[in-house]
């Protein structure tokens, strides 16, 4: 039973509560360069239960066959150096399946970022990489338990590596480079340290969860969980529509995303909002920016609306802060006020416009 139920995953739709995490992670399915989601919170919640079960119901993808790196064949520009290197021009095209890459708190740099075989190297000529974690990482989701404890250098590799998603090595005077691009899930119990900031300004989507302290649903976990392990196929197949529903979603989305438009007087509000809050830097700016066209997409909406940017920025900016505390309620405070000054310099700039032009007139009458 125990090896059985290694090979099946519990169900996306099956897990009871956490629905800012689920939130979270289908967000980054539909749109990866959102960021990637940081996890706060006490072990035992189901994190990493959620992050298995959303990489076991994404579709496959499809890669070039053979290659170590998972490379994409509808986007020549993003291939590796072997595959740009196939001498025949055929390229050979596969499925795989979405997996969770774990990288370990003790992983060398070496083990992350690959080594150069040095031997085909120096005998054959040949420039060939022993693939790292994040070889096996590119296209799929980079699981990091207890980043906070991760050492300074990986960090560094972590940070160049989502932000160029090229991974380059270079060793005794050889340098190779392949694709990495990948969604990043970092967990972390705050109690243990802080993440570097460096890393944590990175990481797009930041939630808090705690242990569900209503006794229906911790009944219901305890049930679902008895239920999967004494039939997990069974089990499977009862939340199979419910899945189904959720992979419709992530997939109409993403097709609708290019679509989705966000006008100038909303990109302004999410502007005064990160001002406002006291955000350094802009990146929580195009984080809110991506996250609201995404929950709009989500949820069908043609434009980006109040109620999207209100979600966004609370996943967004909600764990951002020590000193401040920012629930739902107070966001949607800081985006009124937002409005409000809007308003209020909209109000302004039209003065202005109607005092020039009773000057220009007043000039024309002379």
């Amino acid at each position: 039973m125990v090896r059985l139920l290694k090979n099946l995953i519990f169900p996306f739709s099956a897990i009871v509560g956490q629905e800012r995490v689920k939130k979270a992670l289908i967000l980054n399915a539909i749109n990866p360069s959102i960021g990637g989601v940081l996890i706060k919170g006490d072990k035992g919640t189901g994190k990493t239960t959620a992050v298995r079960a959303l990489a076991d119901l994404l579709p496959s993808r499809k890669v070039i066959r053979g290659c170590s790196f998972n490379c994409d064949p509808a986007d020549p520009t993003s291939l590796c150096d072997s595959c740009k290197d196939t001498e025949s021009g055929e390229i050979l095209v596969e499925e795989k399946k979405m997996k969770v890459v774990e990288l370990p708190l003790g992983a060398t740099e070496d083990r992350v970022l690959g080594s150069i075989n040095i031997e085909k190297a120096l005998k054959k000529g040949i420039k060939a990489l022993e693939p790292g974690i994040l070889a096996e990482a590119n296209r799929n989701i980079l699981y990091v338990d207890e980043i906070n404890l991760l050492d300074d250098n990986l960090v560094d590799v972590l940070l160049d590596a989502a932000a160029y998603g090229i991974n380059t090595v270079e060793r005794e005077g050889i340098s190779l480079a392949h694709p990495s691009n990948f969604i990043l899930v970092g967990t972390m119990n705050p109690a243990e340290g802080e993440l570097r900031p460096q890393l944590s300004d990175r990481i797009g989507l930041q939630i808090a969860v705690q242990s569900i302290m209503d006794i229906g649903d911790r009944v219901k976990i305890m049930e679902r969980r008895e239920a999967f392990e004494q039939d997990p196929k069974a089990f499977q197949e009862e939340f199979r529509e419910y899945q189904d529903e959720i992979l419709k979603n992530i997939i109409e989305a993403r097709k609708m995303l290019p679509k989705v438009k966000i006008s100038p007087e909303m990109m302004k509000v999410i502007a005064h909002l990160c001002v406002d809050v006291g955000v350094d830097g802009h990146r929580a700016d195009i984080a809110i920016l991506k996250t609201s066209k995404t929950l709009a997409a989500y949820y069908k909406h043609e434009e980006v609306e109040s109620i999207d940017v209100e979600e966004a920025a609370a996943l967004v900016l909600g764990e951002r802060f020590h000193k401040k505390s920012l629930d739902e309620e107070k966001i949607k405070k800081q985006i009124k006020n937002a409005k409000n000054e809007i308003s209020q310099e909209n109000t302004g700039d039209d003065k202005k416009k109607s005092q020039k032009m009773k000057k220009d007139n007043k000039k024309r009458g002379e």
